[in-house]
Formats: structure tokens, C-alpha cells, sequence
């Protein structure tokens, strides 16, 4: 318990601290934010600061918070340093720079704000690799909830009937303007989302058992057969494991999405960096659930082998009664279809700015959502979805690391402090080293052996940090600015 609660505490000290730092080295001003200076009544709307938060918690979560820190937990607390030390250094940074940088970019596509500081052919990849990502998004968080909601439901209602109500219901939500279904439903499931995590953490606190049952990280430092139950490395598979609740390269592609909603740059610290701290809160108490609640690391794998789903239920249902099967019930089927609507929305954003396509237009926003929503029906067809979605989650952290690299890029380009760029650059190292270690030794990717991943991974970490600072303090170094009003 402990741990746990040190972890809480730094979480949030974190928070209060570091993000008033990054606010206060990003010098925000009072320039009209894209939602003041032209709404459209479509994207651009302005919306009160306590509903976007919950949005920007609704669209950047999800299950992932959940799931992933299940799995993490297979590791043991020391999952809880990834999510605390990831959330405050790295996380935090990443989805308040991608939402201030689109921001101040009148609310472009992160393709667009990477393409623009990496150069024109990352501009190409980053976005095909957006709306490829966003799309497979939307396809997996259509497939699953439609799959639960046919086990629950008669045999006449079976998984192809929810698919179709799923994507319909996905089509309206990207169609429309955004305060109209995406603005009146995510903030009551984000109340549910944070009210099934308070609840949680409440059990474990107050029942003597559960309080007792809570591992501490001294026992799992330097003690043999402490490791993950299958030998799985820590480096870096539980760094990709854990994406949603330490970093995630799917928030950038989801925060251009609130920046067009905000009335001031002064929301940014809370609705950004504060939804992703909010975020990594609630994979602390899940990821303290998961070891808690089965009694060690290797029944917790046991069990997750019946799939994660099940695991949810499981650990509501037993520790919160009733509601608790009532609110795992609601989350395992109503948090991935608020991931799915937005992903598919967000597809949409990229390829209008891509192709320089105006969305006030109900007659353009139909030529972008029809073919969105079209392709993604087809995908969800194919039986062979699953090996395309292994490498989601290294895709994921590598969009991170290219968000990060873009930011600091930006920040030294624009006159910012060293201190600031560094803010980026720093985590953006470690996530070049992370996502080359893990491409190398995962078993969907390259397989090879530790004892290649590893040096490999650091030495390309050094390689694009060595780039970023020849490139940038020697090669562009007449280019920056005197002035950070950019």
C-alpha cells in the first residue's frame, strides 16, 4: 500500500508542478485560440474547459488505462514507476505539446504539425500512418464491443447486428458537429470511467484484506522469480505495453481534435497534461488492482489468458458488487466505442487537412466520412485483422516519439529556452530507444535476441538525439527566432 500510495502522491505533486513549469517555459498568451477567432459551428466550437477535459480523457483513454496496466502489472509494482515517471516526463509533455502546437497551428492535424517541423517526406508518411492508424482504431473498437453486446444480448441480435449499429452510430458521431453527440455523451462516461477507478481504489484502501494483499516494490527488486510469469523482458515490452496511462502516440492524433475547442491557452495545462495525469491515475489503481486482487503476478497472467474483458468483470463484480458489474459492464463496451467514434473522426480531420478540404460543409464532410466509415466496414471483414493489429502498439509508441521530436524542433525554432526543448527532446530520446529495442526483439517484428535489441536500440536513441542537436544548434541555427510568439 506503501507504494502505492508514494506513486499517487508523486503523480499528482508531478502534476501541480511540472505542468506549471512546461506552461510557464511554453509562455502561453492571450491570442484568440481557432474556436474564437472562426468558429464553424462543426469542428471549430468553443466549449466550456470542464466538458473538453472530460473529452480529451474520454478520447485519449478509453480501455487502455485498463487493459494495459493489467498487463504491466504482470511485472509487478514496477509497472507503477513506468506509469508515474512516463505520465509526469514524458506523457504529460507529449499530449500538452500536441495540443498546443495544433493550437497555434488554427487546429491542424498532427500529420500536418510534424510534417511541418520534420520535413516534407515525414509530412507523407505521418499522414498515411495517421489515417491508417486512426482507421485500424476505429476497426478494433468496433469489432469488440459489437462481439460483448452479441454474448449479452438474444442469438437474433449476434455480432454482425451490433457491428452495424456500432459503425452507424460511429458515422453519426464523425458526421456531426462535435458538440452534438461526442459532446453531450463523453463527459458522463468519463464520470463513469473515474467513478469505477475512485471506487476501486476506495476497496483496496479500506478493506484490511485487500490493504494488506497490496504488493510493495522492495519486494520485487532483486529477488529471483519476481520477473513477468512468461520471462517476458521489461525492456521494452513493458514500456509499449503500457502505452494509455504513461504515453501514447493515439493521443496526439485525438488532442488537435479539443484544441479547436478551447477559448484560451490557459486551458491547456488542465485539459491536456491534466487528462493525461488523470489517465495515468487511473492506470495506477488498475494496474494495483490486477496484482491485488489475484495475489501474485502469475495468477494475474493466468487470468488474463481468459482475456481481459473477462479480468474487468471479474475485479468490479467481487470488490464493488453490483455496481461495480454494473460500471465493468459499461466500460468494457462503451469506453472502446468512445476510442472508435473519435479515431474515425480524427481520420476524418486528417485527410480534410491534407487535401485542404473545408468541413462546414455538409456536403464535404459526407465526402470524407462515407469513405472513412467504408473502409473501416470492409476491415472489420477480414478474418486476418489481428496480425495487422500486433503492431499497432509499436506504431503507437513510435507516433510518439515523433510528436516529441517535432516539439522540440518547434520549441528551439522558435526561440523557446534550451530548457524547454530539452522538456521534448529528453523523452523523445528515451521513445527512440524504446521503439527501435522493441521493434527488434518483438515477436511480431524482427525476434531477435536481447543481447542485439538492446545496444542496437540505444545506439539509434543517441544517433537521432546527435541529429536533433547537429541539425537543429549548428543547421538551423540563423533560422531561430527571437521571439516565441509563434
Amino acid at each position: 500500500m506503501i507504494t502505492f500510495l508514494i506513486s499517487l502522491a508523486v503523480l499528482l505533486v508531478g502534476f501541480a508542478l511540472y505542468s506549471k513549469l512546461i506552461e510557464k517555459v511554453f509562455c502561453i498568451d492571450d491570442r484568440q485560440t481557432p474556436a474564437v477567432a472562426h468558429p464553424d459551428g462543426v469542428d471549430y466550437t468553443p466549449m466550456k474547459p470542464w466538458r473538453l477535459f472530460l473529452i480529451q480523457l474520454l478520447n485519449i483513454a478509453g480501455l487502455g488505462p485498463i487493459f494495459g496496466a493489467l498487463a504491466g502489472a504482470c511485472w509487478g509494482p514496477r509497472v507503477y514507476l513506468w506509469i508515474v515517471f512516463g505520465t509526469i516526463l514524458g506523457g504529460g509533455v507529449h499530449d500538452y505539446l500536441s495540443g498546443m502546437l495544433s493550437e497555434r497551428h488554427d487546429g491542424a492535424s498532427i500529420s500536418e504539425i510534424v510534417g511541418k517541423y520534420l520535413g516534407k517526406f515525414m509530412l507523407q508518411v505521418m499522414r498515411v500512418f495517421s489515417v491508417v492508424l486512426l482507421i485500424l482504431v476505429g476497426v478494433n473498437f468496433s469489432k469488440n464491443p459489437a462481439s460483448l453486446l452479441a454474448i449479452l444480448t438474444p442469438e437474433t441480435l449476434d455480432a454482425n447486428f451490433w457491428l452495424a449499429v456500432v459503425l452507424i452510430y460511429y458515422f453519426i458521431a464523425t458526421f456531426l458537429p462535435i458538440d452534438k453527440v461526442i459532446g453531450k455523451l463523453y463527459p458522463i462516461f468519463g464520470a463513469c470511467l473515474i467513478i469505477m477507478a475512485a471506487g476501486l481504489m476506495g476497496v483496496m484502501l479500506i478493506d484490511g484484506n485487500y490493504r494488506a494483499a497490496m504488493p510493495e516494490l522492495w519486494q520485487y527488486i532483486g529477488v529471483e522469480g519476481m520477473g513477468h510469469p512468461t520471462n517476458t523482458p521489461i525492456w521494452a515490452q513493458m514500456f509499449v505495453s503500457v502505452a494509455c496511462g504513461a504515453i501514447s502516440g493515439f493521443h496526439a492524433t485525438q488532442s488537435p481534435m479539443v484544441a479547436r475547442c478551447i477559448t484560451s491557452e490557459k486551458q491547456g495545462r488542465n485539459i491536456f497534461y491534466g487528462a493525461m495525469v488523470a489517465e495515468g491515475v487511473i492506470a495506477l489503481i488498475w494496474a494495483a488492482a490486477g496484482v491485488t486482487f489475484y495475489g501474485s503476478v502469475g495468477s494475474l497472467n493466468d487470468a488474463l489468458a481468459n482475456g481481459s474483458s473477462v479480468v474487468v468483470n471479474e475485479i468490479c463484480s467481487t470488490m464493488m458488487g453490483p455496481i461495480g458489474g454494473v460500471l465493468a459492464l459499461l466500460g468494457v463496451i462503451a469506453c472502446p466505442i468512445t476510442s472508435g467514434d473519435t479515431a474515425f473522426r480524427s481520420a476524418r480531420l486528417t485527410l480534410a487537412d491534407w487535401f485542404k478540404i473545408d468541413q462546414s460543409s455538409v456536403k464535404n464532410r459526407l465526402m470524407l466520412s462515407i469513405p472513412v466509415l467504408g473502409v473501416g466496414a470492409l476491415i472489420t471483414q477480414w478474418g486476418d485483422f489481428g496480425t495487422l493489429w500486433k503492431y499497432f502498439s509499436w506504431s503507437n509508441q513510435t507516433l510518439a516519439m515523433m510528436v516529441l521530436w517535432a516539439g522540440a524542433v518547434y520549441l528551439h525554432r522558435n526561440g523557446f529556452p534550451p530548457v524547454a526543448c530539452f522538456m521534448a527532446a529528453l523523452p523523445a530520446t528515451f521513445m527512440s530507444a524504446v521503439s527501435v529495442t522493441y521493434f527488434i526483439q518483438a515477436k511480431e517484428c524482427l525476434n531477435m535476441s536481447t543481447a542485439i535489441a538492446y545496444p542496437v536500440g540505444i545506439v539509434a536513441a543517441a544517433l537521432f538525439l546527435g541529429i536533433f542537436l547537429w541539425r537543429e544548434w549548428v543547421g538551423h541555427k540563423n533560422d531561430v527566432k527571437t521571439s516565441v510568439n509563434a
